[in-house]
């Protein structure tokens, strides 16, 4: 059932679409700007009472919006070594199985593959741990470091920009090494080397790290 529901994701000018919406929501457009966001708030049911910046209209594009800061202590940091990077839900979480890692039922994807293509970096990853964490419309859209790290690379992956809620999760095989993406790996002096990969999806085909600047989409 799954797959039916999908299939009309790969007829879409997926591309096209999300290079549209960024050229939009990255314009000023008064009025409009905020009527937009309201609808957005009222749809998704977004909680602006932990928004650093509660106010709709201070917001002067929609990415302004989509990219908003939350209160200080809104979300108080755990005393471990590793936590959460994203304010989503974790759709799944467990044992990388030699190098397949776990999407949803009856679907995998290889490390190799997620990573761009580098078996060597791969590699070092086998029967690691992975965690696929998602970010609905209406969260907290910044991603933060989930433990100490020096980044020692970082490569972008040119793919598809298929959603990635957890139907398409279901339906797409390889979903999130299949999609465009960031891999970003850092050394910890404890946990050793990690994985950071941003994985981009419809409407949202570019981000911003604070050591790079943006990473978008061409052509």
């Amino acid at each position: 059932m799954s797959r039916i529901k999908v299939l009309p994701q790969y007829l879409m000018p997926k591309g096209a679409m999300t290079r549209l919406a960024g050229r939009i929501a990255s314009k000023p457009r008064g009025g409009m700007t905020t009527s937009t966001i309201r609808r957005f708030v009222a749809r998704y049911g977004v909680n602006m009472d932990e928004a650093a910046e509660p106010n709709l209209t201070a917001y002067t594009t929609f990415n302004d919006f989509f990219t908003r800061a939350l209160k200080p202590g809104a979300r108080p940091i755990a005393e471990a070594p590793l936590i959460s990077p994203v304010d989503g839900a974790i759709s799944q979480v467990g044992r990388i199985d030699g190098h397949q890692v776990f999407q949803a039922k009856g679907q995998t994807f290889t490390t190799t593959a997620l990573v761009g293509g580098d078996a060597k970096l791969a590699a070092q990853f086998q029967d690691g741990l992975f965690a696929n964490l998602y970010l609905s419309p209406k969260d907290y859209h910044r991603i933060h470091m989930p433990a100490d790290g020096r980044l020692v690379r970082m490569v972008h992956v040119p793919g598809a920009l298929f959603s990635v809620n957890p139907t398409t999760a279901r339906g797409v095989p390889g979903l999130f090494a299949r999609n465009e993406r960031v891999v970003c790996v850092f050394e910890n002096d404890t946990l050793g080397r990690f994985v950071l990969v941003l994985v981009g999806a419809t409407i949202v085909g570019s981000m911003t790290t604070v050591w790079h600047g943006p990473v978008n989409r061409k052509g």
